[in-house]
């Protein structure tokens, strides 16, 4: 077995992707002293979908961010896709029972076959 290095990727997923393709690499932190620096932008990136108790809500999130540890970008946004799969569909789900969001129920029937 050969070693191969990982690193802290930040990624962006949008409520819209349909697979790792569609989600983009914000960053990543080439050691472990860099580590601080990719998370305080983490948290900067999410602060607009916690509430007033300062607690992360899935639901008011307007993209998903996640931070992964990888060895390459395409197994990072393949990583960061499959863990926010769930949140997008939530996220989604909420949209439209809040809000009636034909934009939301239109990418849960096309990309998940889930009807809104």
């Amino acid at each position: 077995m050969q070693y191969q290095q990982n690193f802290f990727y930040l990624c962006k997923i949008p409520l819209s992707a349909e697979g790792p393709e569609h989600v983009e690499i914000v960053t990543r932190a080439e050691d472990s002293e860099d580590f601080p620096r990719v998370f305080k932008e983490f948290e900067d990136l999410r602060s607009h979908a916690f509430n007033d108790d300062k607690i992360y809500s899935v639901v008011r999130a307007d993209d998903i961010y996640e931070l992964v540890r990888t060895n390459t970008d395409e197994s990072a946004k393949e990583l960061a896709y499959e863990r926010s799969e769930q949140e997008i569909i939530t996220n989604l789900q909420h949209r439209v029972m809040q809000d009636g969001d034909a934009n939301a129920k239109g990418i849960l029937k096309e990309v998940y076959d889930i009807d809104g």
